[in-house]
């Protein structure tokens, strides 16, 4: 009985292809827009994740201020020293490196090009902590930092607005009033997750900076490393209560500095995320039921197109239970088929749609089947009531109807 009931299904379906196809067109979107939503989305906390572990793995970043990020309020919150870094690196337990971060703006000239960028004063320290790769060249060393020397690392961005394809190590940079060596170029990093270029930059020592550029011997943050197997909610709170030592800040007061890990900047971002990804998914899933609806509304129209048949089958024998059968599983067929159609184009939008955001594409057999799972689900809710009123027909009022 259940096999004739699928075929009968099947062969209706196919002798109203047009019908059919518009009928499930609503859940062909529905389902394809929930699996290209949430697999975008969940590509994009991966990306987030992977550019938050590109700035340094167990990496602390203190600054002035309360927040960190566009707009922080540092108002009035006095900067760092290197002596600062100093201590930390001598008292706090656990710390694999700290390094000191100044920065400026500048317009930088080079092969009668010019071109405006950050450039960032360091120590050597700066590149490992951050996890940068050299691609040509070499990072400047103790000697040269102790003495403020004129050299710099630049990133693939001022190479390619400045020097073109030339081979740069060797070549002379103009930064602002002075002329710099360039003896390294880092190897690209791409957008961060805030969307800023990081190859856009120049490095130098730290005290070449200091005294060439800033005049001033202030450093804008810290940047701690701390040492694999340490705990570093450990030497966030020993950070934290040196800083405010040094700092003089008073028991009860709020602290002039802010201390944050990138496994909160992770999970902050992350989070933000995935909640986006979930309300983006929700509102695609309404398109499911707007598709539920239509398959019902076409149910209907076919059960009283065949209300002759139906009274045939019924005068001749056939149960109720037979009747609804027919019709529930022709309305699931109709949104299991959308189901199947949903997930091949949501596999498709979804891998052009990684590429294009550049994201990973992250296959999620779970949304896959919850979706074709629904869909289904959606068949049997909304084909009920058409089915139902099928197998209630009066023969006799229905073998009459024209």
């Amino acid at each position: 009985m259940l096999w004739n009931a699928v075929l009968l299904a099947l062969r209706e379906i196919r002798r109203k292809l047009m019908r059919s196809f518009l009928t499930i067109l609503g859940i062909v979107i529905g389902v394809s827009a929930v699996i290209t939503m949430v697999t975008l989305g969940n590509g994009a906390t991966r990306s987030i994740s992977d550019q938050i572990s590109s700035l340094g793995s167990n990496l602390l970043i203190v600054r002035p201020g309360q927040q960190l990020g566009p707009g922080r309020d540092s108002a009035g919150a006095a900067s760092f020293r290197v002596a600062d870094a100093d201590a930390l690196r001598s008292q706090v337990s656990g710390l694999a490196a700290v390094v000191p971060v100044s920065g400026k703006s500048v317009t930088l000239v080079a092969m009668a090009r010019n071109w405006s960028s950050s450039v960032t004063g360091s120590s050597a320290d700066w590149f490992a902590t951050g996890k940068w790769q050299l691609a040509s060249g070499r990072i400047f060393n103790e000697a040269e930092e102790r003495a403020g020397a004129a050299v710099c690392v630049i990133g693939e961005t001022v190479r390619k607005e400045l020097f073109g394809g030339f081979d740069v190590v060797g070549q002379q940079l103009r930064v602002k009033q002075f002329s710099c060596e360039v003896i390294g170029l880092l190897a690209s990093k791409g957008q961060s997750t805030m969307g800023n270029d990081q190859d856009d930059l120049v490095v130098m020592p730290l005290r070449t900076l200091q005294r060439r550029l800033t005049g001033s011997v202030d450093v804008g943050s810290l940047m701690i490393s701390v040492r694999d197997g340490a705990s570093i909610d450990a030497a966030k709170n020993e950070v934290t209560w040196l800083m405010r030592e040094r700092r003089h800040v008073s028991p009860g007061d709020n602290d002039d500095f802010s201390v944050m890990d990138t496994r909160q900047i992770a999970e902050t971002l992350s989070g933000t995320t995935r909640v986006l990804t979930g309300l983006l998914g929700a509102v695609a899933a309404v398109s499911l039921l707007v598709g539920g609806i239509g398959i019902m509304n076409i149910m209907l129209v076919s059960v009283t197109e065949r209300t002759r048949e139906i009274g045939i089958r019924l005068a001749i024998g056939a149960r109720e239970g037979e009747v609804l059968l027919q019709f529930l599983i022709e309305a699931v067929a109709l949104s299991s088929l959308g189901g199947v159609v949903g997930i091949g184009l949501a596999s498709l939008a979804s891998i052009a749609g990684a590429a294009l955001m550049k994201v990973p594409y992250l296959f999620d057999p779970v949304i896959n089947l919850l979706s074709f799972g629904f869909s289904a689900a959606i068949g049997v809710i909304f084909g009920y009531v058409p089915a139902r009123r099928a197998a209630r027909l009066d023969p006799i009022e229905a073998l009459r109807h024209e």
